[in-house]
């Protein structure tokens, strides 16, 4: 028997159920028509208008999203290490000890120039 028969299985039940389920939505879901539910929604503040030149954000947003994008890259190289952990010698431990210490340091860097004040 293939190995690949229960993959092809299981994306053929997925697929399957994707493509039942979003017109049973329409069918069976209540269908409540109102101004509010087809307004645009801002983390439950009223739409603002969109300026003609485009808008500016505020540089914030985008500390913000480069210290997610820093811990997001430290997790996907500690979970391999993690999983390795009882294999590897300790240069390798000395290693991720180096670079967790680099990442706590412009985490606390960051702490203290005030990059997490949301005032």
């Amino acid at each position: 028997m293939n190995p690949y028969i229960p993959i092809a299985g299981m994306v053929v039940l997925a697929t399957v159920f994707v493509l039942a389920a979003i017109p049973l939505s329409t069918v069976i879901g209540p269908a409540r028509y109102n101004r509010t539910k087809y307004d645009s929604f801002e983390c439950g503040l009223q739409a603002t208008p969109q300026p003609t030149n485009g808008g500016r954000f505020s540089v914030k947003y985008y500390v913000t999203a480069m210290l997610f994008i820093m811990f997001d890259i430290e997790i996907v190289f500690l979970y391999p290490w993690a999983v390795a952990f009882g294999a590897l010698d300790t240069l390798a431990v000395a290693a991720m000890i180096l670079f967790i210490v680099t990442v706590v340091v412009a985490y606390y860097y960051d702490l203290r120039r005030g990059g997490l004040d949301w005032d």
